[in-house]
Formats: structure tokens, sequence, C-alpha cells
């Protein structure tokens, strides 16, 4: 038995893509330990997931903390690992390589940069879709991809049947209006507006609900929607996940929740404008679409309803 090691850092929608990239690995190696390298976030929802043996924290600080740098090579190397999957392919995964295994090719290290097609850059091979990438870095590294084109990520949900209860959510829509602050063009401003479309249209069938993270609670209440909290305080990423697999629809920019959605196998829309496309960042699948649009503000609050109300029945 050899010990495996997957390293993926974040972020949210990276790391629900990755889960079937992560299924095929675990699937290739039954008879080996799969260890996984992630960061806080994502270390006790890993914990969660059927395909890993064992998660090991990366608190990512400065590559010049040499203490720090030192402890954590440290602590990787004991495990002896026979062979790396690097699926964050960062330029700090590449440091790392640098440090365990510098001259190792892509039997040893499984990466973009030692898998990368023959005369392709990495800027160009960048250019295809991340669910393409990670297809051909693992075909690439003799495994056979089964379910990296379709990642599966039912497994990180839990139960929150308190939090549905106390809301009384039965039938309801949810709505992610929020985005990181430094990525305002990714932020369709008219939530409120479809709001009034679907209470209206629907006869306040299904009530409309947001769930902001911990830095959203406060524009939260910009939103004419619920705001779902567990004791005043946000979602954790399993509640979050089973919030969504529960619901009637989703509506959200094109940020981590919308990926949850897509890999959840939900029904629901991301609003895409030019910041980049629905294929590139591997969203669109059955039952979640994407509505792709050169300005956000152009995109009404009536066509967004019209794609919603033709795929919630």
């Amino acid at each position: 038995m050899s010990n495996i090691l997957i390293i993926k850092h974040g972020s949210l929608g990276d790391i629900a893509q990755a889960c079937g990239a992560i299924q095929d690995i675990s699937e290739h190696h039954k008879d080996d330990q799969i260890h996984l390298l992630t960061t806080k976030p994502y270390y006790d929802l890993f914990k969660k997931n059927p395909h890993i043996s064992n998660v090991i924290l990366d608190k990512r600080l400065s590559k010049l903390n040499l203490i720090y740098l030192y402890s954590l090579m440290k602590s990787i190397k004991r495990y002896s690992f026979s062979k790396v999957y690097d699926l964050q392919n960062s330029s700090r995964t590449s440091f790392y390589k640098k440090i365990l295994f510098p001259s190792a090719a892509k039997d040893i290290w499984s990466s973009t940069e030692t898998t990368l097609p023959a005369g392709t850059t990495k800027q160009d091979f960048d250019k295809d879709s991340v669910l393409e990438r990670f297809d051909h870095q693992l075909k690439s590294s003799g495994i056979n991809t089964v379910h990296t084109m379709k990642p599966d990520f039912k497994w990180s949900s839990s139960d929150i049947t308190q939090i549905k209860d106390y809301y009384k959510l039965d039938k309801y829509i949810v709505l992610f209006p929020f985005c990181s602050p430094h990525l305002n063009s990714k932020k369709w401003p008219y939530y409120n507006d479809l709001i009034n479309i679907i209470n209206e249209k629907f006869n306040n069938m299904y009530k409309v609900v947001s769930a902001p993270g911990p830095n959203e609670i406060k524009e939260a209440s910009n939103v004419n929607a619920l705001a779902i909290l567990d004791n005043g305080r946000a979602l954790d990423i399993s509640q979050l996940s089973s919030l969504i697999k529960g619901s009637s629809f989703v509506v959200a920019n094109d940020t981590g929740p919308a990926h949850m959605t897509s890999h959840l196998g939900s029904k629901g829309l991301a609003l895409f404008g030019a910041h980049t496309t629905a294929h590139k960042v591997s969203i669109e699948r059955e039952n979640f679409k994407a509505i792709q649009v050169s300005e956000l503000s152009n995109l009404s609050a009536e066509k967004v309803f019209e794609r919603l109300s033709s795929s919630i029945s």
C-alpha cells in the first residue's frame, strides 16, 4: 500500500469542480491511502469526502516564512508519497514541487506543467475549460477519467432539518446576489426586481431566500429575500450544500455557490458578464445553465425570470 497525495487549496467553486477528478484518482489507487493537502476553509469539509483517507492542513503562510515552510515540507515528506496529483496548479504548488520532487516527471508529480501537451504553452492550455484541463492531466497520468467531467458534490451535504423547520422552508428559491468586493463586475444588479416578479407571477408559491457568507450578512439586508442563517451565523459549506440541494431553483452570480449548485445536480442559472465564459469555468450541466451577456447591467429581471420559469416546473 502506497501513500498518494492530492493538492487542492481552493476556492469553493474549484473544490466542487475537483470532486470528479479526486474520485477518479481514488478509484485508480483503490489499494492505496489517499491524502489531500488543502487550506483551513475546506479542511473539515474534505474529511467528509468518502474518497479521501486523510486531510493535511496547509496554512499557506508566506513562502518567506522558512520555519513554517520547513515544518510543512517535513510533515509531507514523512508520508513518503509515491505520487502527487497537483490539482491546484498554482505558482505555490509549483514551488512545493521544486522542494519535494525537483526533477520529477508526470509519473511522480502530475500537474499542468508535467502533462502539458507537446507544442502547447501553459497560457494556451489554460484557455481550455477547467474540467477539460483536469481530464487531460489525469489521462496523461494513466487514469481512466470516468467522473472528472461530471463532478458529484452531493457528499458535502449535512442535515439541516432544524434550520429548514425554523424558517419553514418547503418550496423555495435561493438567490446568491453576492460576490467578492474586488469582483463587482460579476454582480448582477436586479435581484430585488427579480424577487418582485417571482412573488407576483408565482403568487408567493415559493419562498425566496438568500444564504449570505460571513462577510455578506449585512449586505443581505439590502436584498428582499429571507436570509438563512444558523443561530445568526453564516451556514457552513455542508449546510449550504444541503440548502441548495433541497431548493426548487437557484439564481446566482458566477461565484462558489453557483458551482456548488451545478455539481449538486440542482436546477438553476448562473449570470455571466464579460469577465469570463460559462464554458471556460465548466459550470453548465443538465439542470444548471448560464446566461451570458456582454454587460450584466443590460440583463433584465424579466429575461432572467423567463429562463427561471421555463426551467423550474
